[in-house]
């Protein structure tokens, strides 16, 4: 059969089969289309760049990172004879040693062996004070929805209900400690208790050996909200609960939980988002809010006292202010400072500010010309800063620095060897000019001495306001750049870079901006030598999948290869599968007619063209991905095949979101791509 293409707005879906995740024709459809994409790709030489990618994600030379709770510092490790992980912690004196002494919690991989199910480890919420108990999360398959054990760190064995534990079935959503026998419930209880978009509507106070469907109701959600919880704040001398309610996306309220059960609203705008800190209240705008005679601009950063500001008054200071060039990209705090990071044009750098005076320093001895990610070792106890360092040809480095004035430079615990060749590599920051004019900044990683253009693999994002900044990525060294390729990441509209009016400025009906920034870098790469039309691949994963969709669909005729993962695509459906109603705030209403007019515009499933050439594409999902339904995917490659284009089609059967659960997945999903963009640039496929 062929279907017409585009389809039209009143055309049954021809693929709607396809949205059954574990129906039996899909999964049949699934394994051919894995079978033949593994026939046309999987050679000794895939092998052998797979090998290296998974050598590099079981090295034992990667830096174990570690946070910590009480006297221990605590670290997940995945290695090849670990896959899965191995839950353990260890002390200070022996983390600072070249090899350390680790106590093992829990190894996930035993447990998946013991119990017959395909654990992936989703993090563990320690008991403080105490520290002796954690409610470890667990996911079949590395699906969002998870099961909450409670694990003995004492004894290293999982409570039974027999013990009166706290267990909870799976589901989106999770448990939080509020003393040793007490913990706020936000799960699936039944029938009305989730939100349209999947997630928890309520929240229970459950007592330690009593049913949990019995749990007294906290707080209850409207029936269109996007996410209840809550938490509880052991910071000693501010024990506090708190209640927090997404409205949606970008609608946020936060509750102070009176003792007698009663709420008390932190009246901020529903746009922003509030933090507390001991007596100290964050507000991180996203809009303008107008205090009094006073604006504070979109993007600013006020603080306050709590206690004040819940009397009443409105005494807010700006502790940051956003400049055309700067954003606030994170703030962390430390016993006795705000510590915040700011890009400038996508460059980093921290600032200290001392509560009283609220004056600015720095934090000495810390790397020039470095991605930097700041966050305290222990809020309660000090000052000291973990500060991971990276940079796109740069090892990463663990370093123990401080926030406190008087301290000494920061000092290097960790660092990453070397683990690809990239002498041969520069890296630079370049600018586009975008259709209606705007200046869109990009990182180029290129070889030094390249002869011409070169075959280019281009990344980016673009949603949510989320900043891409340089990391370092061995897999990407390995499987791409020690080949001779360029990589380049475009930091468009629709991301955070320049903070919330970036990211506002590509929603919903502006979507298109996005696209023509990332179009606008892809003809400037051609334009300035570093590669040709037939040599540039783009790709994008989740939202970046959406757009590279709509790059394969809009702007086929700029590159030579498209990689679409774990992709939004079906944009008249988007609000009705998984979690897709939450996300209405980033793309709009498709079952408003006035929205769907626009949403229509960057909708790939409906754009796709039979008569229209499009560059060899590579569509790639999870069946697990419980979070944007392997359905868009596995529809838009039976769309494109079915109208004769050039598609191979990849779903791995586990990996949620993230697309693979264990480092074996995760090197041949890298892999996969490496692979298919570099035959199809240099025409060996």
């Amino acid at each position: 059969m062929t279907i017409p293409t585009p389809l039209r707005d009143d055309a049954p879906d021809p693929f709607l089969w396809l949205e059954e995740v574990e129906g039996t024709a899909a999964l049949e459809w699934v394994t051919a289309r894995n079978a033949e994409a593994r026939a046309a790709l999987v050679d000794d030489a895939f092998v052998r760049t797979q090998t290296a990618v998974r050598d590099v994600l079981d090295s034992q030379d990667k830096i174990a990172h570690v946070r910590q709770v009480g006297d221990f510092l605590y670290n997940l490790w995945q290695d090849a004879e670990h896959p899965r992980g191995l839950w353990r912690r260890t002390t200070w004196e022996q983390y600072e040693r070249d090899e350390p002494v680790w106590e093992i919690l829990l190894d996930v991989d035993a447990l998946g062996a013991a119990e017959g199910v395909n654990w992936v480890w989703h993090g563990a919420n320690i008991l403080r004070p105490g520290h002796d108990r954690a409610l470890v999360r667990l996911s079949r398959g590395g699906a969002d929805a998870d099961v909450t054990r409670e694990l003995d760190l004492t004894t290293k064995e999982f409570l039974s209900e027999a013990d009166d534990a706290f267990v909870r079935a799976e589901s989106k959503g999770a448990l939080a400690w509020i003393d040793r026998d007490t913990v706020f419930a936000f799960t699936d209880f039944g029938p009305g208790s989730m939100t349209p978009s999947g997630y928890p509507r309520t929240v229970r106070r459950w007592h330690r050996g009593t049913p949990l469907a019995d749990a007294p109701l906290v707080y209850e959600g409207s029936d269109t909200d996007m996410y209840i919880s809550a938490f509880h704040d052991p910071t000693p001398g501010f024990e506090r609960d708190f209640v927090s309610r997404t409205i949606a996306f970008y609608a946020d309220e936060l509750s102070l939980l009176e003792p007698d059960g009663s709420l008390t609203l932190i009246d901020v705008p529903e746009s922003a988002e509030a933090s507390v800190h001991r007596e100290w209240l964050l507000v991180r705008l996203r809009d303008d809010w107008t205090v009094g005679v006073h604006t504070h601009p979109s993007g600013s950063l006020l603080v306050t006292e709590l206690d004040a500001f819940l009397a009443g008054e409105r005494n807010l200071r700006p502790v940051f202010t956003p400049s055309a060039t700067t954003s606030l990209l994170d703030a962390t705090w430390t016993r006795h400072h705000l510590v915040l990071t700011v890009l400038d044009d996508v460059r980093h750098r921290v600032e200290v500010l001392t509560p009283g005076d609220w004056g600015t320093t720095s934090v000495r001895g810390l790397p020039q010309d470095a991605t930097l990610e700041v966050r305290a070792v222990d809020a309660d106890a000090n000052d000291d800063l973990w500060v991971v360092a990276t940079g796109y040809l740069t090892p990463t480095t663990l370093l123990l620095a401080s926030a406190a004035p008087d301290a000494p430079a920061a000092r290097t615990l960790k660092s990453l060897p070397a683990m690809f060749d990239a002498a041969g590599h520069e890296v630079t920051q370049r600018f586009a000019t975008s259709l209606d004019g705007t200046r869109v900044p990009y990182f180029l990683v290129r070889p030094v001495d390249a002869p011409g253009p070169v075959p280019t693999y281009l990344s980016a994002y673009g949603g949510f306001e989320i900043a891409l900044t340089p990391a370092y990525s061995a897999t990407l060294g390995r499987g791409w750049l020690e080949r001779g390729g360029a990589y380049v990441v475009a930091n468009i509209r629709g991301g955070g870079e320049y903070g919330p009016a970036w990211h506002r400025a590509a929603l919903k009906q502006h979507r298109h901006r996005a696209y023509e920034d990332l179009a606008a870098v892809a003809r400037d790469l051609v334009d300035t030598g570093v590669t040709t039309q037939a040599q540039l691949a783009v790709q994008g994963r989740s939202n970046g999948g959406l757009l590279t969709g709509n790059m394969l669909t809009q702007y086929p005729e700029l590159f030579g290869a498209v990689v679409i993962g774990v992709p939004l695509l079906d944009m008249r459906r988007f609000s009705v599968l998984l979690a897709g109603a939450s996300w209405m705030a980033e793309y709009g209403d498709p079952d408003d007619p006035a929205q769907w007019e626009f949403i229509r515009t960057f909708s790939p499933y409906h754009l796709v063209d039979a008569a229209r050439p499009y560059p060899p594409v590579l569509v790639t999902t999870s069946t697990r991905d419980d979070r944007v339904h392997p359905g868009h995917a596995r529809k838009m490659a039976a769309l494109l095949s079915d109208a004769g284009h050039d598609v191979t089609y990849f779903e791995n059967l586990e990996g949620g979101h993230a697309g693979a659960a264990d480092n074996d997945q995760a090197a041949f999903m890298a892999t996969i791509a490496y692979e298919f963009c570099w035959r199809v640039l240099t025409g060996t496929r």
